[in-house]
């Protein structure tokens, strides 16, 4: 049982050798542990202070490419480097890395797939209120989306047997967190969570502010949840736009049949275009849900081509 923690890092240099100390090498139930440092085009000296203080391998980018894209390629190279059991982790020290083995506990008992580190963010005293309502409101939206159960979707503390990080195929640009657990949700994947602690760390570099995490972060989910319930989507949107423009007909028609039809021609315009737009809403949905059933077979072939790709013996220690 080999199992592989992997550590986005960008510009971490101050913080990265306490992270690598702290983290366990000796598991009970894991034979081998091994530390994996993604360099996400640091203008510090992040990788060389990851391989002085026992990083096993290093993935750099010689730019910039953001935390889903760093995230993925650290998958990768796990699954590649034979990883039964992957841990990811930030480089910050927010999440206790002596919690791992908790972390990691349902996956080596075959009850789980992927597990979350839960903060308890409603408690977590360096959180203002407005962050903590967000947080959980965020979490309540994606569990459901998702099916899932998982209290604190945010947290990036989280474990996954080799199947899910093989399953999981992150399309957006922003954030990894919540599209995976939409994703393994949505992919029939056991998702579970377990308590930890998170210490107060610097602010986020991710966002710049609050409204534009939301921002960002309602639209991931939107799209996410779009592109695996699309005829549900456009159902409801094309009902809501038939349903209007059907009401306002029928008010039309009622004052037709009174004859008092003057001054209520635009309401009989607008009906027309709403029940046109209603409809033609509908036909993308259907469209839509067959492109979806070719995604889910697509996404078939491409687990097992990387199951085939991605096999044990080749450690990619750098990229563009």
């Amino acid at each position: 049982m080999k199992l592989i923690v992997q550590i986005p890092c960008l510009n971490e240099e101050a913080t990265l050798p306490e992270v690598l100390r702290a983290i366990p090498r000796t598991i009970p139930g894991v034979d081998v542990v091994e530390v994996l440092v993604i360099d996400d085009g640091s203008t510090d000296r992040t990788g060389a202070v990851a391989r002085a203080h026992g990083a096993d391998h290093v993935v750099r980018f010689t730019q910039r490419k953001g935390l889903a894209y760093g995230f993925m390629a650290g998958l990768d190279a796990c699954v590649r480097l034979g990883a039964d059991v992957i841990v990811n982790t930030d480089a910050d020290n927010q999440y206790p890395a002596d919690a791992i083995p908790a972390l990691i506990a349902p996956i080596l008992r075959g009850e789980a797939d992927m597990v979350i580190g839960d903060r308890g963010v409603g408690e977590v005293a360096h959180f203002s209120w407005a962050k903590q309502r967000l947080q959980m409101l965020g979490s309540w939206v994606v569990r459901k989306v998702s099916g899932t159960r998982v209290p604190d979707t945010t947290s990036g503390f989280r474990a996954m047997s080799r199947e899910a990080a093989l399953r999981i195929n992150i399309v957006s640009e922003f954030t990894y967190t919540l599209e995976s657990i939409i994703q393994a949700g949505k992919k029939k994947l056991a998702v579970t969570s377990v308590p930890i602690h998170a210490q107060e760390t610097r602010p986020s570099r991710l966002f710049a502010s609050t409204s534009e995490y939301v921002k960002r972060s309602a639209a991931t989910i939107l799209r996410i949840y779009a592109m695996y319930e699309p005829f549900k989507v456009f159902m409801i949107l094309g009902g809501v736009l038939f349903s209007a423009g059907f009401v306002l007909g029928l008010r039309y028609a009622w004052f037709w049949w009174m004859g008092e039809i003057r001054g209520h021609l635009q309401s009989a315009i607008l009906s027309v275009l709403l029940l046109i737009l209603g409809f033609v809403t509908i036909q993308w949905g259907v469209m839509a849900d067959l492109i979806a059933s070719n995604r889910k077979l697509i996404e078939d072939v491409l687990y097992r081509v990387r199951k085939l790709e991605l096999r044990p013996g080749s450690d990619d220690e750098s990229h563009g």
